[in-house]
């Protein structure tokens, strides 16, 4: 049997398919959260110790490059939080077939992207 399959995968060559997409970002937007978690802590303990460190706090994040950072992070907890309200329908077979499946994740991409958009406008 001659096997014509590369040996070596292109990945920036695969096409996945938007519930593909969805699922890794799912997957990166936790991990940036959980990267981020000790950083957000420490911020919610300088905001809540004196007027003070609250002060420098609001300082600091008055720069743009923070708040693009803020708007990041308010992009991945919106992601994550959407898609994993869609995998909760999946598990609970309100979604179940492919094409529930696209529309569902099309509806995750663009509620988490206006989302941040009406947020970050308001927070900006």
């Amino acid at each position: 049997m001659h096997n014509k399959r590369p040996k070596h995968l292109a990945l920036h060559h695969i096409k996945l398919p938007l519930p593909g997409l969805v699922s890794i970002l799912h997957r990166i937007s936790g991990l940036l959260l959980f990267f981020a978690l000790p950083l957000l802590l420490l911020m919610l303990q300088y905001s809540l110790r004196s007027i003070e460190t609250y002060t420098q706090l609001m300082s600091a994040l008055a720069h743009p490059l923070p708040k693009l950072l803020m708007l990041g992070l308010l992009w991945a907890f919106l992601h994550h939080f959407c898609a994993g309200l869609r995998y909760l329908a999946i598990d609970l077979r309100y979604i179940s077939n492919l094409a529930q499946a696209r529309h569902s994740s099309q509806m995750v991409i663009v509620a988490s992207l206006v989302l941040t958009a009406i947020l970050g406008v308001e927070l900006w």
